[in-house]
Parts: structure tokens; C-alpha cells; sequence
């Protein structure tokens, strides 16, 4: 009994972790990019949580492997652990590639950032 309630506990934590990245903090990094360099930082952050939650993934999918080859262990439990941590590898997944796509557009506005911040330097002596 001590040992579900301890399984149930960390899988409510990993509920919570799931959530899409949209802290006050990257939000205002968001709105505060103006260079090159800002963009890049907020795709790497988003890179870095993509990672994070990649480690996950492959956590749930380690335990969803015990709950199908050990689910004796499990009782009548069993098949509810499987869908919860199949739905939470489903979520996880999302979240990965949610984070992934929001990179790649940073990336997109970095690079768009210097490709004009470069050909304003070569029209500028022309004038």
C-alpha cells in the first residue's frame, strides 16, 4: 500500500512536469528579443527543455516495459498504470515536440536577425 501511494505521488509530479513551457520568465524573454542573440538564447533554452522532457520519455516508456512484463506485480492495477503511462508518454511526446517547433522558429528569427542586420551594413556605405 506504502509503495502505491509513493508511485501514485511521483506520477502526479510528472503530470505537472508535462505542461508546455510558458513560464512569466520566458514569456518576457520572448517579448524582450530583439537581437540575434536573444532569439538563440530562448532556443536553446527551448532545446534544453525539449532534452529534459526527452529523458522523460524514455523514464515512462522504462516503466510503462515493468508494468507490461511484470504486471502480476501490479494486481488489478496494472492495466490502469499501463494507459496512465502510456497517456503520459502520448503528453510528453507532445511537449517535446511542441518545445522543439518553438526552437526552430527562434532559430529562424535569429538567422533572419542577421541576415538584415548584415545587408543594412552593405547598403549603409552606398548612401
Amino acid at each position: 500500500m506504502l509503495s502505491m501511494v509513493a508511485l501514485l505521488g511521483s506520477m502526479s509530479s510528472l503530470t505537472i512536469a508535462a505542461e508546455p513551457i510558458d513560464t512569466p520568465e520566458i514569456r518576457m524573454a520572448i517579448q524582450k528579443a530583439t537581437t540575434r542573440s536573444d532569439h538563440e538564447a530562448v532556443a536553446e533554452y527551448y532545446e534544453n527543455a525539449a532534452m529534459q522532457m526527452q529523458a522523460k520519455v524514455k523514464e515512462e516508456k522504462d516503466l510503462l516495459e515493468q508494468y507490461k512484463n511484470k504486471s502480476y506485480l501490479y494486481g488489478r492495477q496494472a492495466q490502469d498504470l499501463q494507459s496512465h503511462t502510456a497517456a503520459l508518454i502520448r503528453r510528453h511526446e507532445q511537449t517535446v515536440a511542441a518545445d522543439m517547433q518553438e526552437a526552430a522558429l527562434h532559430r529562424q528569427m535569429a538567422s533572419k536577425l542577421d541576415g538584415s542586420h548584415a545587408a543594412s551594413h552593405r547598403q549603409s556605405p552606398a548612401m
